[in-house]
This record gives C-alpha cells, structure tokens and sequence, in this order.
C-alpha cells in the first residue's frame, strides 16, 4: 500500500448561488502529541497537495508503514463543484467523501458519533479500499480528527482493521480483530487544550480502543459521518473502492444532538449512494459501481 499527500479541496457551500469554492491555506503547522513525546507536523498546502507532515503511534497501536490518506478529495479538475437544492437540502460532491457533514464556525464543534456494522468486501482482482469513520474537520479545513474501519482488497483477499488519524499525520492501526458483520461505535471530542479522545469499540469482538492526542490549531468547524474511498495512488489520485454493498450508519449524533439538527450537508462521491436521513441520525451508503 502507497503513501501520498493528497491534493486538498475545502468545499464551502454558500447561501446564493449554491456553489462550492476551492481554497488553499498559504501553511500549516500542527502539533501531534505522540506515545513518546510532541512531534511536530508541518506542511504546505496548495494545488500540488501536502508534504513533510510526521508520523504519531499510539499506545496499542501501530502506525501503518504506507497506506491511504483519508481527505476530502478535489471534487473537479478547478477544485470546483455545483450543489442543488432539493427541498431545501444542501448537496455537494466530492471525489472520495460520501455520507453527511454538518459545518459552521471554528470551534463550533466539539463531538461527534456513531455506529455502523462493518460490511464486506467483494473482493476479485486488483487492490481496492474502503474507510468508514466518523471525524471533527476536514470539510473546510486543514485537519481531520477521526477514527474508524476499513475493508480493503488485496488481490481477492479482503483485510480488516481499525484505526485513528489525526491528519496530517499518519494513520495508526489498532492490531485488534476485526471482521465483517462486526459492531461498531465510534467517537471523536474535543477535551480542551488542544486535545481530541477518540474513541472506536467492537462490540462483536469485544474490544475497545481510545487515544487521547493533541492537536494544535485545529479549527472544529465541522464534524463528519463518512464512508470513503481513501487517497491517493502514485499519481496523487484517489484509490479505488472496495466494493463493500452497503454501510449504514446510525445514532449518529454532533455535539450530543442528532446529526440533522444542525443543518446537515450530504455528500456524494462517484460509484457510491447516499440515501436520506431517517429519524434524524440514520442513513446507508451503497457501492454502485
């Protein structure tokens, strides 16, 4: 599996005109608290993507050599997507992000959740992957703060993991069991001071993780419930997906109220469906392709 810095969007969806606008931050410094000490991640974000950031490992964990990159993609060659309204419901696309945001204002958020049954992978030929996590940032900002699961295919063999990251640094897996049909919950808060708990049990397998780490000048001006096909192959694109059926995604909640009580966006991808909200913290994400 490949490691590359992936070319950033921040989607900004705006009142008039439903549009969405590509920025690129001039730089980047952040401060990732590790097992053994502060290493600090810096880099430079522009239309050629992101480089220099450090590793972080975790007590019962281990970082991942080389492996996807979980950022919301550029969604068109210009950085540039158009978003409908349909019943008064914000929808924007993107290249590798599926599922539903809520967004506003730095330090706006402060927790996320959810739960979701791992699927499966179909797995024939070629190497697939697939990410389903629940995450503060990202959308319109520099980091992400998130932990989920993966299913990915090497050749016909589907492998299974957990993980966080604290992007952009590099992800850390946990080396506990996991495989399809597995129960799991999963959180990311913000503690003050700089620090995120993040938080992901298999209640199948019985295990729970949770790291707490800090992160200087993470904006939490979003928070996020994604199924995702991770970043980046050696050119800089984005990595094809498993072929996982369906994922779905429930009691998913921001800043301990359901998530569509604060406006939520729903995000689509190629070769993936979104469905609606149901009971206000529901919804399923399909394979299509």
């Amino acid at each position: 599996m490949r490691r590359k810095w992936p070319i950033l969007a921040a989607a900004i969806p705006l009142m008039f005109g439903w549009a969405l606008v590509a920025a690129y931050p001039a730089g980047a410094t952040a401060d990732v608290a590790g097992a053994t000490g502060v290493f600090g991640a810096t880099g430079v974000f522009g239309a050629t993507g992101v480089f220099g950031a450090t590793a972080v490992f975790a007590t019962g964990g281990q970082m991942k050599p080389g492996g996807p990159v979980r950022q919301l993609g550029r969604t068109s060659a210009d950085g540039r997507s158009q978003t409908v309204d349909r019943s008064r419901k914000t929808v924007v696309s993107s290249s590798n992000w599926g599922g539903y945001a809520d967004t506003g204002s730095s330090d706006g958020f402060t927790n996320v959740a959810a739960r979701w049954v791992q699927p499966a992978g179909h797995c024939s030929s070629g190497d697939q992957y697939s990410a389903f996590w629940v995450g503060l940032d990202g959308y319109t900002s520099r980091t992400v703060e998130q932990t989920g699961s993966e299913v990915d295919c090497v050749g016909q063999t589907a492998e299974y993991y957990a993980w966080y990251e604290i992007y952009p640094s590099a992800e850390v897996i946990f080396s506990n069991t996991v495989k399809a049909g597995d129960h799991f919950s999963a959180s990311v808060s913000y503690l003050g001071s700089n620090k995120f708990r993040l938080t992901i049990t298999d209640s199948t397998e019985h295990w729970k993780r949770s790291a707490t780490r800090r992160l200087a000048g993470a904006a939490r001006s979003s928070a996020e419930v994604i199924a995702e096909a991770p970043c980046c192959t050696n050119s800089g694109g984005i990595l094809p997906l498993t072929n996982f059926g369906m994922v779905s995604f429930s009691g998913a909640t921001v800043n301990n109220a359901d998530l569509c009580t604060l406006n939520p966006v729903e995000i689509t991808m190629p070769h993936l469906s979104v469905s609606s909200l149901s009971n206000c913290q529901k919804f399923a994400a399909s394979y299509t392709k």
